[in-house]
């Protein structure tokens, strides 16, 4: 298929292969210990494990899963306030379907559907909008989550509902912000980071111009990437030789679809609808400051949280749960004591075994789950 194939060339991958060990053989650092470079964007995992690019790399590389799943690191808390405003008798609540599974501290939206509230799957914003539209009588509200390219189009769709005077429709906002998440990574004791893979979807949004602080003030090399199996080897290659040259640069694979300065139109929205929250907290990863965003007055009506009494309660991950180690790559998925047992896909207990891009549903699916468990003991 045209602009796929030509990405998922197996004689090129090995030429890349060659090239990465070649490469990985001239540099001091990794006769020490393993280069560690972080893919972001929870995409990036899923690509990893679906092509078993881990177990292609020399083993002087070590890939760290990072947060770049905006599902998997919703809260508790939130999503309880989720299940509140959707248990409501006037309310249809509209959500994306990797959302519907996430556990709060006493379910899930799934589980509240089937107790028997409203709760409707939709494929966008506007989908909602439409079912505001046709429900003039009840309170339709958006679950808006996701980093900066889900930002958008929930931002258009508020604009939309405003120029058309529509009453009943509201956004639970749960949008974050992916710089002030990778300052909080680059900033932990416990992490330990050569480079990065920075996230293609995200970049399509902002450009690459918000990562020069990784490269400026960190030293650390980053490079966008897209998410076939040539691109994200040829940028784990271009990470690693900015290393070998002593370089800390932001590079863009990833120019096909990602443009050095964002998508201008975009960027107009989400300026014009959101404010930055003084801070957001995180699953996993606690709360880090300016990390949300949230409606901004001019909007105040469209915010479910202004519209809605909530609960609005902070509330602890289970305790066996370590999906805030395997967030920060501390740890490998596998090395979770739940994981594989208490916690799959099908009875998930933590959040990154809930959606398809989190590490641990990734590992679940794509990993040799035996081999790995049998290697932890």
């Amino acid at each position: 298929m045209k602009y796929i194939d030509e990405f998922r060339d197996r004689e090129k991958a090995a030429v890349l292969i060659k090239e990465i060990e070649a490469l990985v053989s001239t540099i001091p650092l990794a006769k020490e210990r393993p280069l560690n470079i972080m893919e972001v964007c929870g995409g990036h995992t899923h690509s990893i494990f679906r092509y078993g690019i881990e177990g292609m790399l020399p083993k002087e590389i070590d890939l760290v899963h990072g947060p770049g799943c905006p599902v998997c690191v919703l809260p508790m808390g939130r999503v309880d306030d989720c299940v509140a405003i959707a248990e409501r008798p006037e309310v249809i609540f509209t959500t994306f379907g990797d959302a519907m599974r996430v556990p709060g501290s006493k379910k899930s939206l799934m589980q509240a559907k089937a107790d028997g509230a409203d709760i409707r799957m939709v494929y966008s914003p506007m989908d909602a909008l439409t079912i505001a539209r046709m429900n003039p009588d009840r309170e339709i509200v958006f679950f808006g989550l996701g980093f900066e390219t889900t930002m958008p189009s929930t931002a258009l769709t508020i604009l939309q509902a405003a120029s058309e005077g529509v009453t009943n429709f509201s956004v639970f906002c749960n949008h974050i912000t992916i710089v002030p998440t990778l300052k909080a990574i680059l900033e932990s004791p416990d992490l330990h980071l050569d480079g990065f893979l920075g996230p293609g979807h995200v970049s399509m949004v902002i450009g690459t111009a918000p990562y020069e602080f990784i490269a400026r003030f960190y030293k650390k090399p980053m490079v966008v990437a897209g998410f076939e199996p040539l691109d994200v080897l040829q940028s784990i290659w271009m990470v690693l030789k900015q290393i070998k040259e002593g370089r800390a640069d932001i590079e863009n694979q990833y120019a096909r679809v990602v443009p050095d300065d964002g998508n201008a139109a975009a960027l107009s929205a989400v300026a014009e609808v959101y404010e930055l929250r003084e801070f957001f907290e995180w699953r996993g990863l606690g709360s880090i400051d300016h990390s949300g965003v949230r409606l901004r007055e001019p909007y105040a009506r469209f915010d479910a949280e202004r519209r809605f009494a909530l609960p609005n309660v902070t509330i602890a991950d289970p305790t066996a749960c370590q999906c805030g180690e395997v967030l920060k790559g501390m740890i490998k998925p596998w090395q979770c004591k739940l994981f594989g047992a208490a916690c799959t896909p099908e009875t998930p207990l933590g959040a990154l075994m809930v959606s398809a891009e989190g590490a641990c549903s990734a590992y679940y699916q794509y990993g040799s789950l035996k081999a790995e468990r049998a290697g932890a003991i």
